[in-house]
Formats: structure tokens, C-alpha cells, sequence
């Protein structure tokens, strides 16, 4: 999971505008419940009524001091007019249940405090299990949470007569990365070339634009400024291709690649955790080396089966997060391309981490104005620029509680009890 020098050095930049490194060091530290008493828990867990339903929602507006009037069903969404951009066809909405894990505590760069997390989801028993894994996490003194890098990839194909022709087209694009910047610019405020990857095939040439997209996830941004430089090119190369296609399918743009493993797309995050043996006893009826154990025979089954990337059940996470806060849901088959890794410390103590490097995210455009979902990243301090650094952390914590969950589970034998309990529609 490497990345560009430039790529890095941005990142770094970025990371000591919001502190001096001594500073955002002591930001990463666990935080013990025992010095900072955990915020409230949820009330009613395991209470489905209308009067457990009502008292979490009111437990959320007074807890977090923001209103859900549309997710808790007391608000229409009316102006239909305002989806123009969302949807074509409209004919109404479909509803998903959406529950809430937390408190979770996160000592993220961006991402710091206790956090309640919005899941859509109908699948029963996975609120249950990441708010279990959320728990064990801020016990042991919270999740530590770090964005590192974003690119965003969009990887036009020029196909031309000969390898001689793409070498000559190649040379030339290379000196004009300043006048493709400049074009860039004039399409998009936001939207910053970092890099240019060049892969030739024989008789094609695609040409990786990467790109920094701020808050938004970008796709939409980044073709149009890709594709406007490529009307650039068509139009001023002393080598014309026979047919160029804005994406020849490099980027990775939805689908799990080895290429988006191996380095970034969207934005690279990693979250970490060491926890007590006493506390994996308390909370999961085991221990850290069963855990690990486990964990070591699904890492080398799930090598075995060709997974790129080898986790427990990211998508699960993903999936639930991205329709509660109106990301592209489509995008949770790169995102959850990453690693599970767990270790057992000289104390004894399980480590435990994951490294995301595809986290397609963001807190402007797309589905985050909607009612709901803008509500949901109210829930989380997201909605908005400025937000989608702090978005991906608070993403990649709760993925590694629902890492830390299901193993436990497995380890001690309960994930069928588990299932059967929560997971079960009984008729009647």
C-alpha cells in the first residue's frame, strides 16, 4: 500500500496545519473511560417498540443537540424538484431501517471524541455486533485513527497505429502537465492534478490522471476535468489516436482491483487498537491469542480463495454507513478492498488494525444533502466541507469494531447463537 513521494509530502503538509507533530501524537493516545468517563450509553437496545424507537430519537437530540425530523418520520420530503442531479425517474423512496452504535471512541488526526454512528441496514444482529466491537474499542481507551493519502483516478485510453506512435504521443504529454492543470482549474475549484501515470500497451497509451477532490468523493469531478483535457490533447498532439475512451478501465472506479490495494484510491486510511486480555474476557468470552489464531487461519484461507485484500466484513460496515450518509453505494466494492491484522503484544494484549486504501468517500455533492442522509452526517460532526478527512477515520474505526466483533464471536464459538437470537425473522 505504497504511495507517491508528492502524494505523501501533501499529506504531510496537511497533517501539521492542524498541529505540530508532537501535538497530533498526543491526539492518537488512548483515552481511558477511567479519565474520560465515556459519553451516554443508548437507551432501550433491545427494545423494538414505538416507545423504545421514541426514546432514542430523543436521546439523540438531546445527546448530540441535532434534530432528525425526516429520519424519525415526523418530516415529508417534499421538493422533489431538488433531486434533479440524484435521480432520474423518480417515483419515491425506499425506506431502510437505520440504527445507531455508540458511543465509540475515536483519537482520530481529524476524527476525536465519542461518536454515535448511523447504520441502514436490514440485516439483523450487525448493529448489535459493531456496537459490541465499539464498546470493547472505547473501553480499552478508543480507536486510533488516521487518514493518510487521497487520489482519485480517472484513466483515458488513446489507441494509435504502432508502439512508435504511442512513444512520440507519450513524450509530448509529458511536458504539458502545467497547461493540463491550468485546464483542470477552469473546470473545478476543487479538483487538484497530483500525479500523471502513463502505461503503455503495444499500441495504447493510458494515461492515470490523479487527482486531489477535498470533501467531495469525486468521480462526477474528476471526469469532467479528465475529459476536458483530453479534448486538450485530441486537438493540439502532434499525434492523433485512431479513437480515444475518457476511462480505459485502470482506475478501479467500483470494483475491487490489486492495483487500488497496492497503492490509493479515494483515501487512505488505518485504525488501530490494543486491548486487555481481561477485557476480551469480559466482553467476548475468550482470549487475545483464540482471536488471533482464528484470524491467522482466515488469513491464509482467504489467500487462498484470491481475496484482494483479506478482512472479515467490511462491506457489511460500508454498506450500512454509506446508504445512512448518502454515499455512492456502488463504491463499497473498492472500498472495502483492505487488511484485517491482528497481533498479540508482550503483555499479552491483542493488537489489532486495519488499512483501508480505497475509502471513496465525501461530505459534499452527491446524496449528502438528502434529508436523511444529511442528518446522519449531523449525527457525526461531517455533514460539509471540511468533513470527508474526518468521515473516512470515523469510517475506518468502526470497520476494525466490527473486525474485532466478529472474530471475537467466531473465537468463542456464539456467532450462530448469535444469528439465531437477533438474526431471525419469526413469523407472527
Amino acid at each position: 500500500m505504497s504511495t507517491s513521494s508528492r502524494a505523501a509530502l501533501h499529506t504531510i503538509s496537511q497533517l501539521l496545519s492542524s498541529g505540530s507533530a508532537e501535538e497530533i501524537v498526543e491526539r492518537l493516545k488512548p483515552k481511558s473511560p477511567n479519565t474520560h468517563p465515556l459519553s451516554s450509553e443508548i437507551p432501550e437496545q433491545r427494545n423494538w417498540s414505538n416507545e423504545g424507537t421514541r426514546s432514542r430519537q430523543d436521546f439523540i437530540k438531546k445527546e448530540l443537540s441535532i434534530p432528525i425530523p425526516y429520519l424519525s418520520g415526523k418530516q415529508e420530503f417534499e421538493d422533489h424538484h431538488l433531486l434533479k442531479g440524484n435521480i432520474e425517474h423518480f417515483i419515491g423512496m425506499t425506506q431502510i431501517p437505520t440504527g445507531i452504535i455508540g458511543p465509540m471512541r475515536i483519537n482520530g488526526i481529524y476524527a476525536r471524541g465519542d461518536f454515535y454512528i448511523p447504520f441502514a441496514t436490514s440485516e439483523g444482529v450487525l448493529v448489535s455486533s459493531y456496537h459490541r466491537g465499539a464498546l470493547i474499542g472505547s473501553l480499552a481507551g478508543g480507536i486510533t485513527a488516521a487518514c493518510l493519502t487521497e487520489l482519485v483516478q480517472r484513466s483515458p485510453v488513446f489507441k494509435f497505429r504502432n508502439f512508435g506512435e504511442c512513444g512520440m504521443f507519450l513524450m509530448w504529454c509529458m511536458q504539458c502537465s502545467s497547461t493540463f492543470e491550468a485546464i483542470i482549474a477552469e473546470h473545478s475549484t476543487h479538483a487538484k492534478l497530483e500525479e500523471l501515470r502513463p502505461n503503455i500497451d503495444g499500441n495504447q497509451v493510458t494515461l492515470n490522471f490523479e487527482y486531489n477532490t477535498g470533501d467531495a468523493a469525486g468521480q462526477n469531478m474528476v471526469t469532467i476535468c479528465t475529459e476536458a483535457v483530453c479534448q486538450y490533447i485530441v486537438a493540439n498532439s502532434p499525434v492523433k489516436p485512431k479513437v480515444w475512451y475518457v476511462e480505459g478501465n485502470l482506475s478501479g472506479d467500483k470494483k475491487a482491483t490489486a492495483l487500488s490495494l497496492a497503492s490509493v484510491r479515494g483515501k487512505k486510511v488505518t485504525a488501530e487498537v490494543t486491548i486487555s486480555a481481561d477485557l476480551i474476557n469480559k466482553i467476548f468470552h475468550t482470549s487475545p491469542q483464540a482471536m488471533m489464531e482464528y484470524w491467522q487461519t482466515s488469513m491464509v484461507n482467504g489467500v487462498q480463495s484470491g481475496s484482494i485484500g483479506v478482512n472479515g466484513h467490511f462491506s457489511n460496515g460500508l454498506a450500512a454507513i454509506f446508504l445512512a450518509c448518502g454515499q455512492d453505494v456502488a463504491c463499497v466494492a473498492e472500498a472495502a478492498v483492505g487488511i484485517t491484522r491482528f497481533e498479540i503484544t508482550d503483555q499479552g494484549e491483542l493488537y489489532a488494525c486495519v488499512s483501508l486504501p480505497c475509502m471513496i468517500v465525501g461530505t459534499v455533492g452527491g446524496g449528502t444533502w438528502l434529508p436523511t442522509q444529511r442528518e446522519c452526517l449531523q449525527m457525526i460532526g461531517c455533514y460539509g466541507t471540511g468533513g470527508a478527512r474526518k468521515f473516512a477515520e470515523i469510517c475506518a474505526a468502526t470497520l476494525l469494531c466490527g473486525e474485532l466483533s466478529i472474530v471475537g464471536s467466531i473465537a468463542a464459538g456464539d456467532f450462530s447463537k448469535a444469528h439465531k437470537v437477533l438474526g431471525r425473522k419469526k413469523n407472527g
